[in-house]
């Protein structure tokens, strides 16, 4: 229909075009993959017990939110008490506890009440 329209040129461009978002695709997977600095450059997942440790030696970092996901794992957010550092992990039911995100500079939000905007 493109060929139709706009001759056999718009029909390359749009192959070119199709090809460019399928590489860069790839790249982002490949990106997404590499592990980031801290407890995942030793290694993405562990012991939950040792994972929480090693956070808090060596980032005085100390849980401050928790949530069930769907799935039946936990999602676990910790922070340093200056907000300098934080950190995402996920645990397994079976214990194991894998690095998500981690980061510098976290925020702590208000939590509005309930009636209130955003509630």
């Amino acid at each position: 229909m493109i060929i139709r329209f706009f001759g056999d040129s718009a029909a390359r461009f749009v192959a070119s075009r199709t090809v460019t978002v399928v590489a860069a695709a790839g790249v982002l997977s490949t990106l997404l993959s590499i592990p980031t600095p801290g407890f995942a450059a030793a290694t993405a997942c562990g012991a939950r017990a040792k994972a929480l440790e090693q956070l808090s030696r060596k980032f005085q970092e100390a849980l401050v939110a928790v949530g069930l996901s769907s799935g039946g794992r936990l999602i676990e957010v910790l922070t340093s008490d200056s907000g300098s550092t934080w950190t995402i992990i996920v645990s397994q039911p079976n214990g194991t506890s894998c690095l998500v995100a981690d980061g510098e500079s976290w925020q702590q939000l208000k939590t509005p009440a309930r009636g209130e905007a955003g509630a």
